[in-house]
């Protein structure tokens, strides 16, 4: 049934934004824009542009609930938008001095959610490129160490790794996704760790390591930490709201070395929008540079001076302080809540999923964020891989949206890799299961909860 879809807050809002921009300016003299193509005609590339869009998932909807995918908030965007009309540069001072300013308080905000105060840091286009600036520094302070992270870590830690040739150790997981911290400490005693990557929040299933168990370690073996809470991070606002592992691992967040959290996620920017931290400031001692060519006009210390990266966005840095001006980083606050909600809905989701023989979720323990990740029933590892594959295709005709993961058997309980019948097959196989995934995290997820559940026992009719 066909309908017409809400105003957009962007088309609403955004032209009186512009016109208090425009003003802003008013007292240059006129200028004519260089001839180009008549309003006509860019009026048609822009319907064009808006029909292809058309050809996306709707990441934007909550029956979307596969991916890591969250739409930015309206002012985000529509902040975004305004700032390209000056298209800052936040390399420097001179190409974006006040998105330079905004960016300065918005990552201040970011690391308060820590307990940091005095610290290190900016924005970067990507998590990736945060990641990658942590352990750059990592091997700047303990040249020739080893990284060591979890198994479940995402895979750009040992591919950053092996680009700053620096060995990277991958750590074994628990059946809960969490860093296995006998395996750990077997690493530890061999005395060549220099820096434990520590996941709040891992890519598959959103566990959280043990992060303060880990700190406890730190003053036997000595270790630089980093947090990768890209995924994550925003959590703590509602770390009473988690289970106790994952609280304590919050609670001893403050204890790391470095810090990495995405605001393109549940931080509801757009891409790409990452942030890294660092908690002793004088470490931007590191990345002192000389350069003949670069910005003369100011004296103060300017972000290209503490960042990797040279030309970044600085539209990204205006939309992110706009979305924290409307919506605070607090406790209770309604950005919380927002997290809460779709945490809620992942443990209603979870609980309805084991309460049915046709599906079953992993043994160990109920989801730690707003990731579940389930099996379908079947006699043999195969034949679940199957089915999950067919539910996912019709999931999908049914306009809702799931994800597909590839998890080890053993984590769905003792015994249940013996399916996969001669030792050929599950090597073919390795030991890996094909499983659903849905990643609740839109407020929406909670009110829309029965529509999608709906919707994925009819497509389980059909497959099975």
């Amino acid at each position: 049934m066909s309908h017409d879809p809400p105003p957009d807050p962007l088309v609403k809002f955004l032209p009186r934004a512009a016109q208090i921009l425009e003003q802003e300016f008013i007292s240059l003299p006129a200028f004519e824009s260089a001839s180009g193509p008549t309003p006509e005609a860019i009026a048609a590339v822009l319907d064009e542009t808006a029909r292809r869009l058309g050809e996306n998932y709707p990441y934007f909807h909550p029956l979307y609930a596969g991916q890591m995918l969250k739409p930015p908030h309206p002012v985000a965007r529509a902040a975004y938008a305004l700032a390209t009309k000056i298209n800052p540069n936040n390399h420097a001072l001179d190409g974006g001095r006040a998105s330079s300013a905004m960016e300065i308080e918005s990552v201040r905000e970011i690391a308060g959610m820590f307990g940091w105060h005095e610290v290190l840091g900016h924005l970067t286009s990507s998590g990736t490129f945060a990641n990658l600036e942590a352990l750059w520094m990592a091997g700047q302070i303990a040249p020739g160490k080893r990284i060591v992270g979890s198994a479940q870590a995402h895979y750009t830690h040992q591919r950053i790794s092996a680009v700053l040739q620096l060995p990277f150790t991958p750590i074994p997981a628990d059946r809960s996704g969490r860093m296995d911290l006998e395996a750990l400490e077997s690493e530890l005693r061999m005395g060549d760790v220099g820096t434990v990557v520590v996941t709040l929040g891992t890519t598959a299933i959103g566990a959280v390591d043990p992060l303060d168990e880990i700190v406890g370690l730190r003053a036997q073996y000595g270790f630089r930490i980093h947090v990768d809470a890209a995924y994550g991070g925003y959590f703590g606002l509602i770390a009473g709201a988690l289970d106790e592992p994952a609280r304590h691992a919050y609670q001893a967040i403050g204890h790391a070395d470095s810090i990495v959290i995405d605001p393109h996620k549940h931080g509801l920017q757009p891409y790409g929008c990452g942030c890294v931290l660092f908690r002793d400031p004088s470490l931007g001692r590191l990345y002192k540079h000389d350069s003949p060519y670069t910005y003369f006009t100011s004296s103060e210390l300017h972000l290209g001076e503490i960042s990797l990266e040279c030309s970044r966005a600085g539209a990204a840095a205006v939309a992110l302080w706009a979305t924290q001006r409307l919506l605070p980083l607090v406790p209770e606050g309604d950005f919380a809540q927002g997290l809460a909600k779709g945490r809620r809905a992942a443990l209603e989701l979870e609980r309805r999923l084991r309460a049915d023989a046709r599906f079953e979720p992993l043994a160990a323990n109920p989801p730690q964020l707003d990731i579940v990740v389930w099996k379908v029933h079947a006699e043999t590892p195969a034949l679940a891989s199957q089915r999950a594959q067919k539910l996912f295709d019709a999931c999908a005709a049914r306009d809702l949206h799931l994800a597909l993961v590839q998890l080890p058997g053993s984590w769905f309980g003792d015994g249940f890799n013996d399916g996969f019948g001669d030792p050929g097959e599950a090597s073919s196989h390795g030991g890996l299961v094909t499983c659903l995934r849905s990643v609740l995290m839109k407020p929406e997820h909670e009110d829309w909860l029965d529509r999608i559940w709906e919707r994925l026992t009819a497509a389980c009719a059909e497959v099975s």
